[in-house]
């Protein structure tokens, strides 16, 4: 069956971008401001906890478990991926991981002091949730853009997202500050119910997104028989090796994804660290972080619909390359914060939120520019791939510093090496041939049918 083109309808696009708006409150809230600051100093505390026959604080479990969570979708997103564009179920595997995501994100409300293991564990089922369905969201990108429309939509769905993000952490800031007070609850189970209602967030907006969302991709039967989820397996396995030899063979697609696996590490570490850091380190309250947190996402809205015409006047490719060196002055600025101080802490907060954006939706955008849309699910499922991967690295690296050397300072300061790598070998990147290589990723059969790409 072979669905109708969707390039550019405005109705698909918000629906795609809707989405963007329902995950982004775990990604706010669950990810990167309150659980992991909740985490440290309610779920683990001060005196940290034993496991495994060592002691261990709450900065050094997440940053692991971060990491962990990644390393097991590394193993299943390039399968998930060819699978669905083989069986055009983008939108069925989309809904399933979001939904199981969502919901397990909701069951953190019961996540309390000394919950070490539920917690950790309730967060990691919801991680490969989120990842999944990430996986499946950005494979629609080719099939709903043309190459002159693919940089801005990307970065509209990441504006979106950072506002309906932003808007629930706001929420859960106004409901932790107002309890124990005008509000009559106390503050542990106020940030249980921020913590708890992101998952609802994600899977109420995500069920809005599902129901206008157009199918894409077109079926193809598979030899013997009725398909099966093994038959589905193997040959998901089968052509993520295939897609393996093309990457590597395609020079321009292979070195941007090396090098996007060296700088997206430093982000994602970056991000998924600073609420602990800031508790821990800096010594700074729950209030402050969220604040933080929240002034990324109002402030990456900007960025990323900034970066997204900057992409249009000098290239994304110088785009992304700026973005990259703001990025490696942001971790040497982290080190030198002072302790107990809020106003530096939320300046840098400023920061990251404008590049944030760019980074991200730019790096999307290229990257899908260099490949075929009609197996835009198969390669995304391996951009999911290395964007996971490249994210296991970096937490460990900075557990390991500071396990190490007893400094998280040194810690953050180590994650500039991932940046300056990662934008020293982009800038070696010819972005105009790889897109012109992206029909030899085809196979003969695909080219015959395959649409052509452009402007409509």
């Amino acid at each position: 069956m072979t669905s109708v083109g969707h390039e550019n309808d405005p109705d698909a696009i918000r629906a795609w971008i809707t989405y963007d708006w329902a995950n982004s409150a775990y990604a706010t809230t669950i990810l990167a401001a309150v659980l992991p600051a909740y985490f440290a100093a309610e779920v683990v505390g001060d005196g940290g906890v034993v496991l495994f026959g060592r002691n261990w604080t709450g900065q050094d479990l997440w940053a692991l478990a971060v990491g962990v969570g990644p390393l097991i979708m590394f193993l299943l997103t390039p399968v998930l991926g060819a699978i669905a564009d083989f069986s055009a179920s983008k939108k069925r595997f989309l809904t399933v991981f979001a939904t199981w995501g969502a919901l397990l994100a909701s069951l953190l409300f019961f996540s309390t002091s000394g919950d070490v293991l539920l917690s950790l564990g309730l967060f990691l089922l919801a991680h490969l949730g989120f990842v999944g369905a990430n996986v499946f969201y950005d494979a629609y990108l080719p099939d709903l853009t043309t190459d002159d429309t693919i940089d801005m939509v990307s970065s509209r769905g990441f504006a979106w997202g950072y506002l309906g993000g932003g808007l629930h952490l706001l929420l859960s800031l106004a409901l932790i500050q107002l309890s124990d007070g005008p509000i009559p609850i106390d503050s542990a189970l106020a940030t249980r119910i921020a913590i708890g209602s992101a998952g609802i967030w994600w899977l109420v907006f995500g069920v809005i997104s599902f129901r206008r969302l157009p199918r894409v991709g077109t079926s193809q039967p598979l030899s013997g028989g009725t398909p099966t989820w093994w038959s589905y397996a193997r040959f998901g396995f089968g052509r993520t090796l295939a897609t393996l030899r093309k990457v590597a063979r395609n020079r321009p697609l292979l070195v941007f994804i090396i090098a996007f696996m060296l700088f997206n590490d430093g982000v994602q570490t970056t991000i998924a660290l600073a609420a602990v850091y800031a508790t821990e380190t800096l010594d700074l309250r729950i209030t402050v972080v969220v604040g933080g947190v929240l002034l990324v996402q109002l402030v990456a809205f900007f960025g990323a619909m900034g970066f997204g015409r900057l992409a249009v006047r000098i290239g994304a490719k110088r785009a992304l390359l700026a973005s990259i060196a703001v990025w490696a002055a942001v971790t040497l600025a982290a080190f030198f914060l002072p302790v107990g101080q809020a106003a530096p802490f939320l300046a840098l907060a400023v920061v990251i939120g404008f590049v944030l954006g760019g980074t991200q939706a730019l790096s999307r955008s290229l990257y899908g520019s260099m490949i075929p849309e009609d197996q835009s699910a198969e390669f995304y499922g391996f951009y999911s791939v290395f964007s996971k991967f490249s994210s296991i690295w970096g937490p460990f690296a900075f557990a390991f510093v500071r396990q190490s050397t007893g400094s998280a300072r040194l810690a953050i300061l180590s994650i500039a090496i991932f940046f300056i790598a990662g934008g020293l070998l982009f800038r070696s990147v010819d972005i105009d041939q790889g897109r012109q290589n992206r029909a030899d990723l085809r196979t003969p059969a695909q080219v015959e049918s395959a649409p052509h790409r452009g402007a409509t």
